[in-house]
């Protein structure tokens, strides 16, 4: 790649991110947003999280896990029971771990 042409993408880039993350602030006024928009924006990130989550849960090294003994599948059942119960974040982060990290290290699964 040339020096012209980096600098051309490093300008194309930082424009581009630039009119990405601006957009809902540069305007002076609010933009009109449809309701059912609005309302499918609010479950947006609890779709990121399943997105990135489960698959860390339910894959090994590019896989589907092949065993029940999987410390992950363990932590995340007793990290949802916590939050059924109690609707704690912290302890359903404490809970979940405290299960992996005990079948983990202390039957060495």
């Amino acid at each position: 790649m040339q020096t012209w042409e980096a600098i051309v993408t490093i300008i194309g880039l930082a424009g581009i991110t630039l009119l990405t993350r601006g957009f809902f602030v540069l305007p002076s006024r609010e933009l009109p947003m449809p309701d059912w928009l609005r309302e499918g924006l609010r479950y947006a990130p609890i779709g990121a999280l399943v997105a990135i989550v489960t698959p860390e849960l339910v894959m090994s090294q590019g896989a589907l896990i092949t065993t029940w003994k999987d410390p992950r599948l363990f932590g995340a059942a007793a990290a949802t029971a916590w939050f059924a119960w109690r609707r704690d974040m912290l302890g359903t982060i404490l809970s979940g771990t405290a299960v992996m990290l005990a079948l983990k290290l202390g039957l060495g699964w």
